[in-house]
């Protein structure tokens, strides 16, 4: 008799703790369908660090806006976010870092405020104690020498000629990264014709420079003689040579190509590569060229900028790109998960809006991708150069989860996710085999951005979304890419994250493509990642990670709880098979727990990657989506043993 009460007291428990996952899903659900836009999509904020702020205040100082009504309010906000030794991080938590600060300093002088301020002066000891100014990373030396403070000289070149290089070249603009792409065009202009805004001597920072700094800028020749690094920098002296003897035949014909390029990409889109950085620089060339600012191409150039601010009481906020693409995917993912029909009005608009999304043009992919026909999606509303791997693999996953696998949309990204596979069988962001490491040993390329190459979070990401159009092991572009993740497993059992923080984020995603493609999840691999993941749950059931992990590889696992790093082990484990474990239970119980009333999340550190080690991001609705699809895909799993991954019917691939 006793067996028997304890087994019902222990089913009672368990329907009561169904009862309150079923509840807590219905409530993050309609919280979620609440947030949808009349036309069918969703769009967070997207934040970053204050580089966007400062940033801004310097392009309109230089513009001679300085009067700008937003420039009070945007100092607020960066005055709310100095750490209290006087500098700024680039994420929540983090130390002070001395670019960020020094941007920081400099538009808080624009605003008005005095270096006399005690927080003036704790930012300026901070700069100094760091290294100074002169330290600063080459973005912020451009910044610096538009305005005055630093000569051009003092910035590494780039040269607008390798405009003019064709593809053949081993450097050309070709083989970098899309992003840095549209950086570099742009800012090889800047280069090339040195616009400097002289300020008033009170703007002046020369507080923060440890040394002179008109002194030549001469960086460290690295310690082995023989390497790319020093190569490039010897290169980077005679190109200043050169140009000091005014010996540039190509300039002129450089500047009309690279000028041109940036207006063929002005085209539908949000801006050049529809991201705040090309979009400065954009503005920055316009004024160069000599466009007048009420000339409709510089009027676009700045409602791009303004499009990003956010605008409160006291404060303005900039974001560093818009996200309607990524969070519309995955909010019509997290909803179906979470019960959502289909065939409802929700659904329909969410399909009919990313279909209006899809890309029909070609862009700078064709360079280095094998021959198709265009496909896919982008990150924002419009950027039709620039479609992403990540976003079209999301997107194919909604799409086949709401019934709508077989449309040509689905069809047509498909083969263009198959013609954008790396050599190495994985996947990168924007562009084929962009893996070149000495690109990254250039001067001008201390942004850790250089690069596309494949991760192991895309490659399985790209992995999940061809699992529900009838791809499987045995298949070359499969067996390709599961080799290349298998080579990227970490020691320890987990898999890096480009994308999002970090290991959490990367160990995730690769089980959730394994497993969905057929890949046995009983073996030596598949259980290791299990155990890093369980092996690094906190104790209040939960999973976080710090941005620091990208510095310090030993932090990785480690950090506060949040929903979004919760629900991605949580959907990691469930995808191998845990569901019934009981880190998966505890799991659950933390998400039911961390619930608000209204029925969302809240989180206050970043899990969002952009640049790894230099920028980072806080997407607003990754605390709303994910923890509703780990919700979802538990209350429809738990107590029943069912596929880790549910794959939608579609024909099967004719390759």
């Amino acid at each position: 008799m006793d067996t028997i009460a304890r087994r019902v007291r222990t089913d009672e428990r368990f329907d009561a703790f169904q009862d309150a996952v079923r509840e807590s899903t219905d409530r993050a659900r309609t919280a979620l369908l609440s947030q949808q836009r009349g036309d069918g999509h969703w769009v967070g904020e997207l934040e970053g660090d204050t580089i966007l702020e400062s940033e801004f205040v310097l392009l309109l100082a230089f513009l001679g806006r300085e009067a700008d009504p937003r420039i009070p309010k945007l100092a607020n906000y960066l005055l709310a976010k100095q750490l209290p030794d006087g500098g700024w991080p680039n994420y929540p938590g983090g130390p002070a870092e001395l670019s960020v600060t020094v941007k920081a300093y400099f538009a808080l002088k624009i605003a008005g405020h005095s270096p006399d301020d005690p927080r003036m002066r704790r930012a300026a000891a901070t700069v100094r104690r760091l290294g100074g100014a002169e330290q600063s990373n080459s973005f912020t030396r451009f910044y610096l020498a538009l305005l005055g403070q630093i000569p051009y000289a003092n910035c590494p070149t780039v040269p607008v000629e390798m405009v003019l290089l064709p593809r053949w070249f081993y450097f050309n603009i070709y083989a970098m990264s899309a992003w840095s792409r549209t950086i570099v065009v742009p800012l090889a202009v800047v280069n090339a014709l040195r616009p400097v805004r002289e300020l008033p001597n009170a703007w002046s920072i020369r507080e923060l420079f440890v040394g002179d700094p008109a002194a030549a800028w001469r960086p460290a020749v690295k310690p082995n003689f023989l390497s790319w690094s020093n190569a490039f920098l010897k290169l980077d002296r005679i190109l200043k040579f050169v140009e000091r003897i005014g010996f540039t035949p190509f300039r002129r014909r450089a500047i009309r190509k690279a000028v041109a390029w940036m207006r063929e990409r002005f085209r539908d889109s949000d801006g050049l590569g529809a991201i705040f950085p090309p979009m400065i620089y954009t503005a920055i060339v316009l004024k160069c060229l000599g466009v007048p600012e009420d000339d409709p191409e510089f009027v676009w150039a700045m409602k791009q900028l303004d499009d990003l601010c956010i605008v409160e009481a006291d404060t303005v906020r900039l974001q560093p790109c818009l996200s309607p693409v990524w969070d519309t995917a995955l909010a019509l993912i997290g909803a179906t998960d979470a019960g959502q029909p289909p065939d409802s009005d929700e659904s329909r608009a969410a399909i009919a809006w990313l279909f209006d999304k899809e890309v029909s043009q070609p862009g700078d992919w064709v360079n280095t991708a094998k021959p198709c026909q265009p496909g896919g999606w982008f990150f924002e509303y419009r950027n039709a150069f620039y479609p992403d791997t990540d976003d079209t693999s999301m997107v194919l996953i909604a799409l086949a989860k709401a019934g709508r696998s077989n449309d040509p949309a689905a069809r047509r990204a498909i083969d263009w996710l198959l013609a954008m596979q790396n050599s190495d069988g994985g996947w990168a962001a924007f562009d084929r085999n962009i893996d070149k490491e000495i690109l990254t040993k250039v001067p001008f390329a201390d942004h850790n951005a250089m690069l596309d190459p494949s991760c192991p979070d895309i490659s399985a990401r790209v992995l999940e979304s061809l699992s529900h159009y009838g791809f499987r092991i045995g298949q070359k572009p499969v067996d390709d890419a599961i080799r290349f993740i298998l080579r990227r497993q970490e020691s320890d059992g987990s898999w890096f994250g480009r994308w999002g923080v970090n290991y959490v984020y990367g160990t995730w995603q690769v089980l959730a493509g394994l497993a969905a493609i057929g890949f046995d999840m009983e073996s030596p691999p598949a259980r290791r990642g299990v155990r890093w993941l369980k092996e690094h749950q906190n104790a209040d059931g939960g999973w976080g990670e710090s941005c620091a992990t990208y510095d310090d590889p030993g932090q990785a696992g480690q950090g506060e709880s949040t929903p979004s790093q919760t629900a991605w082990a949580l959907l990691g484990l469930m995808a191998a098979g845990e569901t019934e474990s009981e880190e998966v239970k505890a799991g659950i119980e933390y998400l039911v727990a961390a619930q608000s009333a209204d029925g969302l999340w809240s989180e206050e550190p970043f899990t969002g990657t952009g640049f790894p080690k230099v920028f980072y991001l806080k997407y607003h609705m990754y605390p709303q989506y994910f923890p509703l699809m780990a919700l979802g895909r538990y209350a429809r799993r738990a107590g029943r043993r069912e596929p880790a991954i549910i794959v939608s019917p579609a024909e099967p691939p004719r390759r």
